[in-house]
């Protein structure tokens, strides 16, 4: 007994100083994940902003390799133009792949890494364009973006113009070079100009996304000190609630001992313990004694024990959907259920062991492609005789299941051989035939 209030008292003591340091503990985590996000925030922002500057920097290096192979026509300057414009190429293709439906994610990334982005930026970088592309500053920057792209192809196609014309010979005609250059110096303005909204746009987003992550900071820590104090008045209550608790725990413990944990229905204790219980009752009226085993179960076991036990708990359900408010169903070991119905004749008897068979022999079993077959076999007794004990009482109903299973499985055997019994049990089987 003094070990037994030990424990108790240790187990007290433990649930005491888990309550009181369970607040702190919250505001430790909720801090630490506010300040993940905050920074995970940050990080994509400033990958985007590290981006941009590349992005922006490729344009116009490509605009001025462009006009430095227009006028000199050596291959090496097409060759770092083409360089060049594969950056802003791969940044547009990466916009384009998440602003599909479904979004295409792969694509994406093999879009930002062509546009020279770092690998450990680029998942930043598409969780902020999937999820926070609605949020002003990141949809103008994004506007500011996707204005380049009739730009970017049409100095993709200036650079295949300027190389199909090279190849014919330098360009003599000074009114078409000036021409070609111009108008590449134009786009080189206009890329400087979405670019500069782009930075901008980028630079106020930044700064407001800290002003609001710290005003959530300073919001949150202020609600957690509430919080703190709300529970710090709780504790007076701690008693009271760890005694609802042990409370909880016993009514779950005696739970588990009366039944069975895969299936939930009662166990073989608590199967015999009712069924001693009835049989010292019995004057009031017969009582009928079900013992079911399932045939060929190792069939289903070979595809692995989740399949049997999942067959199990299907038959469980099957056994319980038409049993009186006092009968009791039971799990008694593998695959091995009782039934004890209290007050029921033994016509009842064998109907209800009959139409069980019936409606397990109806149902097929689904498992990894596999369709199996059900049956049982079912062995009945009825008792009637006060003097029974509960020994006798299991063994009989256990010596018929076995009958059954002798007599070629899939069927329901009484345990009398009496001509009366066995014309009930026929006519059973042709009335559960002749519903089914």
């Amino acid at each position: 007994m003094f070990r037994r209030t030990a424990s108790s008292m240790k187990g007290r003591s433990f649930l005491h100083v888990i309550k009181l340091v369970s607040p702190f503990v919250m505001v430790v985590v909720l801090q630490a994940t506010i300040a993940g996000f905050s920074l995970e925030v940050m990080s994509s922002v400033r990958a985007y902003v590290a981006g941009e500057a590349l992005w922006s920097r490729s344009q116009k290096n490509a605009v001025y390799f462009l006009n430095l192979y227009l006028h000199s026509g050596e291959p090496r300057q097409f060759a770092q133009y083409q360089a060049s414009l594969a950056v802003p190429i791969g940044d547009e293709f990466a916009r384009w792949a998440l602003e599909r439906d479904p979004v295409d994610v792969e694509a994406a990334r093999i879009g930002f890494l062509q546009g020279g982005n770092h690998p450990d930026d680029v998942p930043g970088l598409i969780w902020l364009f999937r999820y926070f592309n609605g949020v002003s500053f990141l949809q103008e920057a994004i506007r500011e973006w996707a204005a380049t792209d009739p730009m970017l192809l049409e100095l993709s196609v200036f650079g295949e113009v300027i190389r199909s014309e090279l190849a014919k010979g330098p360009v003599q005609d000074n009114g078409r070079l000036q021409f070609l250059s111009a108008r590449l110096s134009e786009l080189n303005t206009q890329f400087t100009v979405h670019a500069k909204r782009f930075s901008t746009v980028l630079g106020e987003g930044s700064r407001a996304i800290k002003v609001t992550l710290t005003c959530i900071n300073i919001a949150t820590a202020a609600a957690l000190i509430l919080l703190l104090i709300w529970h710090t008045r709780r504790l007076v209550l701690q008693r009271q609630a760890f005694e609802d608790a042990l409370h909880a725990e016993k009514e779950r413990l005696a739970w588990q001992a009366s039944h069975d944990w895969l299936t939930g229905l009662s166990n073989r204790r608590a199967f015999e313990a009712r069924l001693q219980g009835e049989l010292d009752n019995v004057a009031a009226g017969p009582l009928g004694l079900i013992l079911l085993d399932l045939d060929q179960f190792k069939n289903v076991n070979s595809c692995g024990h989740l399949a049997g036990d999942r067959l199990l708990c299907q038959v469980s359900g099957l056994l319980q959907q038409d049993r009186r408010p006092h009968d009791l169903v039971a799990r008694l070991g593998g695959d091995e259920f009782g039934l004890i119905l209290p007050q029921c004749s033994p016509p009842n008897t064998v109907e209800i062991a009959e139409r069980l068979r019936r409606s397990l022999e109806l149902f097929s079993f689904a498992w990894d492609d596999r369709c199996f077959a059900v049956t049982a076999s079912v062995g009945v007794t009825c008792i009637a005789d006060r003097d029974t004990t509960l020994e006798e009482a299991m063994r009989r109903a256990d010596a018929a299941c076995y009958r059954a299973k002798e007599k070629g499985r899939n069927r329901v055997q009484v345990d009398s051989v009496r001509p009366d019994v066995v014309v009930v049990a026929a006519r059973a089987r042709e009335a559960v035939a002749a519903r089914g």
